[in-house]
């Protein structure tokens, strides 16, 4: 049975009681409730993820001393610098996005019952944090080779691709857990309904991406050098993935401004068709493979043609429906500031992002510059649903200035490293290189980077302050609980 049957029968949109599907207007767009049997789950979800982050960071200082002289020489490669980076990636970007998405579908799973069934719930956090402890023990007793590949780098070495295989097997666990235990939308559509849905897409669009990634594994010729290998093998599910993510902002979107006070000016009807929407083209996925060989640029170009089109049609009227939402909203509580603060820097990030990629010509640092205001609009979103979430785990609410602080701090040096690639990009500096293989001859090159450098390190700053935010909260537990 295809994702797409999973997700229009069954379980996924199996009604509550017979009756017509109505709409209301006035939709309150309200996450899953966090019960007594999810709570502890969803707490480990959220804990890999700060694990992810701060180990990100760590590796981010590790590319500062890697390019030190003198401090460098006492690292384990001769290549510390792109072995860092890698692992910084994918701690980053794949480690985080996949644990928060664990995080809020194991609030969207039917329970399990008895011991059995705890243990089999727990089975993708397992997998996926044994995995992710590998990959960053790799770059110390087995880094191999570099290979700065999109959307999953990776070091070519044993060590490295087992650890990456043990993180599939908690993803593919994950998602099979997401198909089968998700929990029905209903029959009477309300905006909590919808958000299920758009759950239920991000599961199913995640699904896509890692048949992708098996069937890639399957015709990728393994003769290919290593760096045209990776690349290959991971661009078609790397794209699929993008939809998933792009799901899970959207519901964050929603989330956020009504957590905010904001009454969003769409029907759960029309938020349901937007999802779905976003979901139809990542079935682009398999027919690329049906109709071209993986190794062909049409292949390529089919992918990339997919996400631009199909993935960018549902964001525009739901973020102007998020911002008519936010317009009117005076004097919010103190734990509505940081939730406010985090969905204005997403939308300002991702928005940043799909602008610069309508002006990439060439292979240059705008294409860095593009996917990092995308990815880390996604990131910033995920970060305030976490704070919203802190009181449902059981925690205190994030407040205070700290707290309003992080998601700017984050964004605005996100935004000033995407604006200092862009600028150097348009003297043609080339992506994936460093130090001397940039080749910086001119002022405006070298004031660009700069920029770049500046806004990379006020960005870490904001990343390990949201740790440490959230770290603050889990140490003041919520009356009650």
């Amino acid at each position: 049975m295809s994702p797409l049957h999973v997700l229009m029968s069954g379980s996924l949109l199996r009604p509550r009681a017979a009756g017509p599907i109505t709409a209301s207007s006035a939709a309150d767009y309200l996450l899953p409730t966090v019960t007594d049997s999810q709570r502890s789950l969803a707490r480990a979800w959220l804990r890999l993820a700060l694990a992810a982050l701060i180990g990100s960071g760590l590796f981010s200082v590790l590319l500062v001393l890697a390019r030190t002289p003198g401090i460098n020489a006492w690292l384990p490669a001769g290549d510390f610098f792109r072995v860092a980076l890698v692992v910084h990636v994918d701690l980053s970007v794949l480690v985080w996005f996949v644990a928060i998405a664990g995080l809020l579908w194991s609030l969207n799973h039917r329970p399990l019952q008895g011991r059995a069934g705890a243990r089999w719930a727990r089975l993708p956090l397992l997998a996926c944090g044994l995995g992710a402890l590998g990959m960053a023990l790799s770059a110390f007793v087995d880094p191999g080779e570099a290979v700065m590949a999109n959307y999953i780098p990776m070091l070519d070495s044993s060590a490295f691709r087992a650890a990456v295989g043990v993180f599939g097997i908690g993803a593919l666990l994950l998602v099979l857990q997401g198909l089968w235990r998700a929990q029905p939308v209903g029959a009477a559509l309300d905006g909590a309904g919808a958000l299920r849905f758009g759950l239920h897409a991000s599961v199913v669009a995640a699904g896509v991406a890692l048949l992708a990634f098996a069937w890639s594994l399957a015709v990728v010729p393994t003769s290919l050098p290593a760096k045209a290998y990776y690349e290959i093998l991971f661009w078609g599910g790397g794209h699929a993935l993008q939809f998933t993510w792009t799901l899970l902002m959207l519901v964050s979107w929603l989330a956020l401004a009504q957590a905010c006070g904001g009454r969003v000016p769409l029907s759960p009807r029309v938020v349901l068709l937007l999802f779905a929407v976003a979901l139809v083209s990542v079935f682009v996925t398999p027919l690329a493979y049906l109709m071209h060989d993986v190794t062909t640029v049409e292949h390529r170009d089919l992918h990339t043609w997919a996400m631009r089109v199909g993935g960018g049609l549902a964001i525009a009227p739901l973020a102007l429906a998020v911002l008519l939402a936010l317009a009117p909203l005076r004097g919010l509580q103190p734990q509505q500031r940081p939730l406010r603060a985090a969905l204005l820097a997403s939308m300002l990030l991702f928005v940043a992002g799909g602008l610069i990629g309508l002006a990439i010509q060439g292979s240059n640092v705008k294409i860095p510059a593009h996917y990092h205001g995308c990815i880390v609009g996604v990131t910033l979103a995920l970060m305030g649903v976490v704070y919203q979430l802190l009181p449902a785990l059981g925690y205190a609410a994030p407040a205070g200035r700290m707290a309003v602080l992080q998601p700017w701090l984050y964004g605005g040096g996100q935004l000033l490293h995407i604006i200092g690639l862009v600028w150097s990009g348009g003297y043609g500096v080339q992506r994936k290189v460093a130090g001397a293989e940039q080749v910086l001859r001119s002022p405006g090159e070298i004031a660009g980077m700069g920029l770049m450098g500046l806004g990379g390190l006020l960005a870490i700053a904001g990343g390990l302050l949201f740790a440490l935010v959230v770290l603050r909260a889990m140490r003041r537990p919520r009356a009650g609980v």
